[in-house]
């Protein structure tokens, strides 16, 4: 078959299968081609999912009547004055989307610039158009189109339901609404529940909108982004490391105001939430990039979705210094959602059955409790709180002191021991249950990084050496990572061919289970299968060594001990929650006690 010129309504239907993949990419375009002109409210209707009607209008700049005709045509566009793709300003510039979407739906365009006396509407029906005409309406655009892929029904039948496409849209214009908030729109149909996002300006604009858009949980659960760093602007939210999603659907990125998916920007929230957050938990974020538009290609995806940057290491390195930051400055703030989790777990008691009176013709015996087993700080008897416990009563216990105490600390003051491993404290706003071991874990881990970073960590030595026997093989890895192990302040060496002589440990660790220790990081070790990869997960270790020197479930504290724990946690970063991602403490503000018992709502 001999090469031939296509004509022209089928290049723009081949266009279409480009820019048009589903009603939402048709909204999407729509939509930016608004902000583009500067509107300040876009209203969004839709029916059918957006099959059957999509209607947007706006109160931007409108368009003459010359401007209105070309609209329609492929690749013209009003956004290239210097046909410059490396100073790309505008959301939309390929001038392609009206005739791709024409070309596959009845489209009209009706609009109207300021100082005009009535507006213009021009129709394209699959390709064919007509008009303009004149036609009554306020100053701004209106873009309507029905019947999407009526006359290619190979595209219609690989649609979702009505349902799931009007759920795509509502993402779509989260997404814009998230990156323009002095924008208003109004989103509504017969298919979905209809949104209002007023406008916000000022001061607070982005968190105003991001909590009108996500909600005011994930506002009153982040920390506020602002770093530059070598031309590289980061704003926006990120949530706390206790305020985490099952999936990364609620995870935004923009760059230059455009919602966009890429690598660099998932990797580098990966890697700034990785001392905090599950690996299988995702951290909410809504992160804003500003860059130079010659520093980022934004013509590597059909839809405009994906973008590249010029420097990579440099964006990455910006995302990581701005939510580190960030997260360090939160201190030990935890997400208020984990008191809300507590407080649903809580069941009043069902009310007795009401009895007949007759039932009580006998006096009741008088109430003799059983004395309560309480220790208070005077008849403690285990050593500090870097030694091991020698009781051996049941661990169902609290130890309580009686002295009134001062709180005034944002963690409160200790007020008992509950279980041998959760501290109940008070603070002048409510109750905190703090996790001693996970607490402790976070604390010595941070020492254990802050060592580190300004030379070897400081290590003790052992009088007499702690043998631990293995097999063959871990010992020979062990003795192969000796040398990065010494920075970490643990000092081996071979002893024999199935054993290993710990002559040193850092000093932070205590006297913590050495031998364990040393088994867990055998066995990371062979999973890692190098001493390079050792070298690459340091922080791993680290925490290995701050679990196994952290204080332990089941140890009994003294009430000064506890108190110190509080003041270290308030005093040391990311201390909310521990190295697992798991909270450190709960509060429960009094507020929320009175409710549990009927005294508020």
């Amino acid at each position: 078959m001999p090469i031939r010129q296509l004509p022209e309504d089928l290049i723009n239907r081949i266009a279409a299968g480009e820019v048009v993949e589903r009603p939402a990419s048709v909204v999407k375009e729509l939509v930016e081609n608004a902000i583009d002109a500067g509107a300040r409210r876009i209203a969004v209707t839709t029916a059918a999912g957006g099959k059957g009607l999509i209607r947007i209008e706006d109160d931007g700049s409108g368009m003459e009547r010359d401007d209105l005709v070309l609209s329609v045509e492929r690749h013209a566009t009003s956004k290239l004055g210097a046909d410059d793709l490396d100073d790309i300003r505008t959301l939309g510039f390929r001038g392609e989307a009206l005739a791709s979407i024409g070309s596959v739906a009845a489209l009209s365009i009706s609009s109207r610039p300021a100082g005009a006396e009535s507006g213009l509407r021009i129709a394209v029906n699959n390709g064919v158009r007509s008009g303009p005409v004149p036609q009554a309406m306020n100053r701004g655009t209106i873009v309507e189109v029905k019947e999407l892929f009526a006359n290619v029904p190979a595209r219609l039948k690989f649609l979702k339901t009505d349902r799931a496409e009007a759920g795509a849209i509502t993402d779509v214009i989260k997404r814009l609404a998230m990156a323009n908030p002095g924008v208003h729109f109004v989103l509504n149909g017969s298919d979905r529940s209809a949104a209002n996002w007023p406008a916000v300006e000022g001061h607070g604009a982005l968190e105003a909108r991001l909590a009108q858009v996500i909600g005011d949980d994930f506002a009153q659960n982040a920390v506020r982004l602002g770093h530059s760093r070598h031309g590289v602007v980061v704003a926006g939210l990120a949530g706390l490391p206790t305020y985490t999603r099952a999936n990364s659907l609620s995870q935004f990125y923009f760059v230059n105001g455009r919602s966009v998916k890429d690598k660099v920007l998932v990797g580098a929230v990966r890697a700034a939430y990785a001392d905090y957050v599950f690996r299988d938990r995702f951290p909410v974020v809504a992160l804003y990039i500003a860059i130079d538009p010659a520093e980022v290609d934004v013509n590597v995806h059909p839809a405009k979705a994906e973008l590249r940057f010029r420097d990579q290491g440099a964006v990455r390195a910006a995302v990581i210094r701005a939510i580190g930051e960030a997260l360090a400055a939160a201190g030990f703030k935890a997400s208020g959602t984990v008191a809300e989790d507590i407080l649903e777990a809580f069941q009043p008691p069902a009310p007795a059955p009401t009895a007949p009176m007759a039932a009580y013709s006998s006096p009741a015996p008088a109430y003799s409790p059983a004395p309560a087993r309480l220790a208070s700080a005077s008849d403690y008897r285990p050593p500090a709180w870097t030694g091991m416990s020698g009781l051996d009563e049941p661990s169902a216990r609290v130890e309580a002191e009686a002295a009134p105490v001062a709180v005034n600390y944002p963690l409160g003051t200790a007020r008992a021991q509950m279980f041998d491993n959760f501290i109940i404290a008070q603070n002048a706003e409510g109750l905190l249950l703090v996790d001693q071991h996970a607490a402790h874990e976070r604390l010595v881990y941070e020492r254990f990084k802050a060592q580190l970073e300004s030379g070897p960590v400081a290590s003790q030595a052992h009088l007499i050496p702690v043998v631990v026997e293995l097999p063959e093989e871990d010992c020979a890895r062990l003795e192969a990572a000796a040398p990065e192990l010494e920075r970490l302040g643990l000092g081996l060496e071979r002893f024999g061919p199935r054993a290993v002589a710990i002559r040193e440990t850092p000093a932070l660790l205590g006297a913590g289970d050495v031998e364990g220790l040393v088994r867990d990081l055998a066995d990371e070790l062979a999973e890692w299968d190098s001493v390079s990869a050792l070298r690459d997960r340091l922080d791993a270790i680290i925490a290995r060594m701050a679990c196994h020197g952290s204080v332990r479930s089941g140890r009994r504290l003294r009430v000064d001990e506890m108190n110190a724990l509080l003041r270290d946690m308030e005093a040391t970063p990311h201390s909310g929650q521990c190295i697992h991602g798991r909270p450190t403490y709960v509060e429960l503000k009094k507020k929320d006690i009175e409710r549990l018992f009927g005294r508020s709502r």
